[in-house]
């Protein structure tokens, strides 16, 4: 007798061992990011004219920009800026979203409707577009890229927050904690909030690596970091007239961009897949 296979746990085998693999990758980078100031060979803000637009070389592994300034210093310090600014924008539109999607979902009413119509008319315009308005009439600069790109990635969250506490209101364990005494925040806090996490986690994990995106591209635009801050995306942008010549200078940043967004993005994909029932084999 054939014996049977059982796929499922194979599954979700495969999806834990990848979890654990990206997982490691993005604390690696974060670690890296943190202690960026530590890692770089020679200072990141430090002028060698006479060094400028080196070839990469033994000493200099992505060589040098037009003031001489070694390009692997920069993009490992540039990380921090890149990566920290990134987690806190997807921290807060995650927060922000949430907060009022639950609030509208558990309340309803005139409000609900206000907040939801709001939502809708930011979700109808292009992101970046909307995006590259707001940052310009700010006037730039990484702070105001960063409330630019989360003032109009909100929505989506307070769509997913809205409709799973409108699934969990009358649910009958919700229904026992109303009729036992239990207050609002209580009932939020301890019975809604923990069961609609999941969701909302796997979306902003999945986020990630397009924030990242965004918010590069805004600095390359020149609506985001502004030099000499080190930032991948104005990195690329004060360099971009020079790639037919040094090609190396705008690529550095380019690869890291491209690295990490495929960390942050796999580590999403794979936790969403492990968060999938099906993939535990249910």
């Amino acid at each position: 007798m054939t014996p049977t296979v059982r796929k499922p746990k194979i599954i979700k085998n495969s999806v834990r061992t990848r979890l654990i693999v990206f997982g490691i990758l993005a604390v690696l980078l974060v670690i890296c990011s943190l202690l960026s100031d530590h890692l770089t060979p020679y200072d990141p803000y430090l002028q060698d004219l006479s060094n400028a637009k080196a070839a990469p070389s033994q000493q200099h592994v992505f060589g040098t920009d037009r003031y001489g300034r070694d390009m692997l210093s920069r993009v490992i310090v540039g990380s921090r800026t890149s990566i920290f600014s990134t987690l806190l924008l997807v921290a807060i539109i995650t927060a922000v979203g949430t907060v009022i999607g639950v609030f509208c979902g558990w309340h309803g009413k005139k409000i609900d409707t206000v907040l939801m119509r709001i939502s809708d008319m930011f979700l109808a315009f292009p992101g970046l577009v909307f995006a590259l308005a707001v940052a310009g009439v700010l006037g730039g600069g990484l702070h105001n890229a960063i409330f630019a790109l989360a003032a109009i990635s909100w929505p989506k969250y307070a769509r997913i927050a809205r409709s799973q506490t409108l699934a969990q209101k009358e649910t009958p364990y919700l229904r026992a904690a109303r009729l036992s005494g239990s207050g609002t925040v209580k009932m939020l806090a301890k019975h809604v909030l923990p069961n609609i996490i999941g969701p909302i986690l796997v979306t902003s994990m999945l986020d990630i690596g397009t924030m990242m995106m965004e918010l590069a591209g805004l600095s390359f635009l020149g609506l985001g970091a502004k030099p000499p801050i080190a930032e991948w995306g104005s990195m690329m942008s004060e360099n971009r007239a020079l790639f037919t010549t040094v090609p190396w200078i705008t690529l550095a940043p380019g690869l890291a961009i491209f690295i990490s967004v495929m960390i942050f993005n796999l580590l999403g994909d794979t936790v969403r897949d492990y968060a999938d029932p099906r993939t535990r084999g249910r």
